[in-house]
């Protein structure tokens, strides 16, 4: 199978791929359109986006992206992130006084950077920082990233794990072509999809009451602006539950009557490490 993500060898999307999809040709993107197109167009099987991470929040809008692509949420993945400070194979870290890398890894590993002074430049990629440090061959200057972009570009791991937290997650969604709605065998399961309430009083207090009233818990609800319009809002939501269940049907029912463009963008099985403490 072919799987596409954004960033260059070594990035944790490339990571994450490897890791769901083992034995398959990895697609290296430079951007998230670029990656979701390709599955779009019939080029690749899947997509693999990163959408949150645990520390620093959210990576992606996916409920812009995934709109205008067409593609369907088929799954989801938890990542253990361990950033690692990468330097040329000459220097140490003493003499780091700058540091590159996605702004999601430096802000994840903001504490770390405070204690040490280093100072921060962002980039498109943790992996493609890597290259920078490689091109640019300045002692002073490291890079934070995987531990497989260690080994492919042949920094040396200045420091290790230098994350803020212990237990450093990013969450990533499977993009397909395809709707593939598992059958429901009684395991949890989670829809994604994204809403407009009406313009009138209490619009979403009404449109959620019946996930309320059905005993379907929300475990995501996000607002955001459409088109620059600022007269109503759009809400991208997730809940658990399967939509051959009734009390999906009954709650849709409801929600129906007090949305509107209702898009259902994929139901899947939750990953087990959504549960983990």
């Amino acid at each position: 199978m072919k799987i596409t993500y954004q960033g260059v060898a070594g990035a944790y999307s490339h990571i994450a791929a490897k890791e769901i999809f083992p034995d398959s040709e990895y697609i290296a993107c430079e951007t998230f359109e670029q990656a979701a197109k390709l599955v779009e167009d019939n080029n690749a099987d899947y997509a693999v986006i990163p959408v949150e991470n645990s520390n620093a929040g959210r990576v992606t809008d996916v409920h812009f992206l995934l709109p205008k692509t067409g593609l369907h949420i088929v799954g989801e993945y938890f990542l253990r992130v361990e950033h690692q400070l990468l330097g040329l194979p000459d220097t140490d870290i003493e003499k780091i006084n700058i540091v590159s890398s996605h702004p999601q890894a430096l802000a994840q590993c903001s504490e770390f950077l405070t204690q040490h002074n280093i100072l921060t430049e962002a980039k498109i990629d943790t992996a493609k920082s890597c290259q920078e440090i490689i091109n640019n061959k300045d002692p002073n200057r490291a890079a934070i990233a995987s531990k497989l972009a260690a080994k492919i570009y042949g920094l040396k791991i200045l420091a290790s794990n230098i994350e803020n937290s212990n237990n450093n997650t990013t969450r990533f969604l499977i993009m397909s072509r395809n709707t593939q709605i598992p059958h429901d065998d009684d395991s949890l399961f989670i829809t994604s999809c994204i809403f407009n309430t009406k313009s009138i009083p209490a619009a979403l207090y009404k449109a959620l009451g019946g996930f309320a009233t059905n005993g379907i818990n929300i475990v995501k609800l996000e607002s955001y602006l459409e088109n620059d319009k600022f007269l109503s809002a759009r809400f991208y939501i997730e809940f658990e539950s399967h939509p051959d269940r009734q009390s999906f049907k009954n709650a849709f029912a409801e929600l129906n009557f007090f949305a509107d463009k209702i898009h259902i963008l994929g139901t899947y099985k939750s990953c087990k490490k959504r549960y983990e403490r």
